[in-house]
């Protein structure tokens, strides 16, 4: 005979089937095995932890493993995660950055407090520090020069169309202008080695340049990351008035394709393999010779297979000296570019992304680019 705990787990698997449940309340994985019971929301095991966090609005069990009441499992089925996501993701705004599971810890705790704690998306108002349009503020910026983290003063204005920071609290003239057209901000925690880092990429005389930042408070630093994202929403809808929302959405803000280290030769291909940190930035392969370089040594266009550009596994047979076992070249209109990876495994990944970009048409914006990269010095 089944006993009470039995019937109350078969209830619970009854539910997890129900529309909505099937899928973390937070980060969407499938198949949850958590949940809030005081919330009313079935969640993954990496969301449970966060959820821990705010212990104070929500408890959480496993939903196989520890007891449950009937009163427990009853306001389980009176909620689920459709209908509390209708109550705290009722007004997120457009360009509201909703992690995943593959996004860093920072981003899926602050978007769970967010909803949770804060309660942003009930009220308007409480999305004013990433939603006026205007921000101002000190963050912890990486030195080009010595890599020491420095304060400084951090200004973006949505009407002047710019982030700005300023080297000194009384300095009249900011030390770099950001256009927010060419703007991109990734949380690269691990990269920078310390909590809470952004990455902050923008263009300057067409060339890529990098700043890394983060700020001790986590809700600051990500009210910065989706303020750059509501600053960048609303100039590509003035910029392109004909595209469509979901279009404009996906160019907010972007992740490196792929990143990490390969060996490469130069134009001649007779020169020596250096070890050179590579990341891959849409149509832009950029390397560097440390992956915190505030500039890159070189950039690559990378553009379509219509248009004369492929990746191959291995390397011409001519080629001489020592280098990694596991070779790529990539052949552009122009010339071919020789790179190793240490392991085959890192060749299979990046033959991949360079497929994924290859394999794409390119947009009409996109010949521009490549254009300057043609006739760059």
């Amino acid at each position: 005979m089944a006993s009470n705990q039995d019937k109350i787990r078969e209830r619970l698997r009854q539910l997890l089937e129900k529309p909505g449940n099937g899928n973390c309340a937070d980060c969407g994985t499938a198949d949850p095995k958590w949940a809030s019971y005081t919330l009313g929301v079935f969640m993954c095991l990496n969301c449970s932890g966060l959820h821990r966090n705010i212990a104070q609005i929500s408890k959480v069990k496993s939903v196989f493993l520890d007891p449950w009441s009937s009163s427990e499992v009853e306001f389980m089925q009176s909620v689920g995660n459709n209908a509390a996501k209708a109550k705290y993701e009722q007004i997120v705004p457009a360009f509201f950055y909703t992690p995943t599971d593959k996004d860093c810890t920072l981003l899926r705790e602050q978007w769970i407090r967010a909803k949770y704690e804060r309660k942003e998306f009930q009220c308007v108002e409480r999305q004013e520090p990433y939603s006026a349009g205007y921000r101002e503020g000190f963050l912890w910026k990486r030195g080009r020069d010595n890599g020491q983290f420095l304060s400084r003063k951090f200004i973006l204005s949505e009407r002047e169309g710019v982030l700005k920071y300023f080297n000194k609290n009384d300095a009249r003239e900011p030390k770099a202008i950001m256009k927010i057209s060419s703007l991109n901000a990734t949380f690269q925690p691990t990269k920078i080695g310390v909590n809470n880092g952004l990455q902050i990429t923008y263009l300057k005389d067409n060339s890529t340049r990098n700043i890394f930042i983060y700020q001790e408070d986590g809700k600051e630093m990500v009210d910065w990351f989706n303020a750059i994202r509501a600053a960048r929403f609303h100039y590509l809808q003035v910029a392109f008035p004909g595209a469509s929302k979901a279009d404009l959405l996906q160019r907010l803000t972007r992740n490196y394709i792929k990143e990490g280290y390969m060996e490469k030769t130069g134009p001649k291909h007779t020169e020596g393999f250096k070890k050179r940190w590579f990341s891959m930035d849409d149509r832009r392969l950029m390397y560097f010779k440390d992956p915190l370089d505030a500039y890159a040594r070189g950039e690559v266009f990378i553009g379509s297979r219509e248009n004369s550009y492929t990746v191959l596994r291995g390397l011409p047979p001519s080629i001489q000296g020592y280098h990694w076992q596991f070779g790529i070249t990539i052949v552009t209109p122009d010339r071919k570019f020789l790179c190793a990876c240490e392991t085959e495994e890192d060749q299979k990944d990046w033959i991949a992304a360079f497929q994924t970009i290859i394999n794409r048409p390119m947009q009409p914006q996109e010949y521009a680019v490549e254009a300057y990269f043609k006739h760059k010095p």
